[in-house]
């Protein structure tokens, strides 16, 4: 599904409003996951939320920095249901410790995809071994409490 639409700036937040129209032709539902195409020049994972009557697909600085886009900017949006298993890479420190700890194993296995990456996220981007390492330690704290 191809639609036009300006990027919505809503204080420092980004999102792409979606169509009616187009929610209801993906047939999935109101909230699917989808592969989002920017202008042909920028594609990502997502899933469509629904907030204040509207469905939205978020459009982080992440992206804004990775694509050039910013609020306000006018673009062409395909959308496309994303059907791909979704999967978190556990870094390989994380996942050692893990093994370690049956009990964080055990609570880490039953998280959605989004809280896994709360968990997996700040350990790939440290910087350093000690910061990673404290970052592990707080993750199997969390997960064995």
């Amino acid at each position: 599904m191809k639609f036009r639409t300006n990027l919505l700036q809503m204080g420092n937040n980004v999102g792409i409003e979606v169509p009616q129209n187009v929610i209801d032709s993906l047939g999935a539902g109101k909230k699917p996951a989808v592969t989002v195409d920017v202008n042909g020049s920028y594609q990502y994972r997502s899933t469509v939320a629904v907030m204040g009557g509207k469905y939205l697909i978020s459009f982080n600085a992440a992206h804004r920095a990775a694509s050039g886009f910013s609020g306000g900017d006018d673009v062409e949006i395909t959308l496309e249901l994303d059907t791909a298993p979704r999967v978190v890479e556990v870094p390989a420190a994380l996942a050692e410790a893990l093994a370690a700890n049956p009990r964080a194993q055990e609570a880490f296995d039953t998280l959605s995809n989004s809280k896994k990456q709360l968990h997996t996220l700040p350990v790939a981007e440290a910087k350093t071994d000690e910061t990673r390492d404290r970052r592990v330690a707080k993750s199997i704290e969390t997960l064995s409490a």
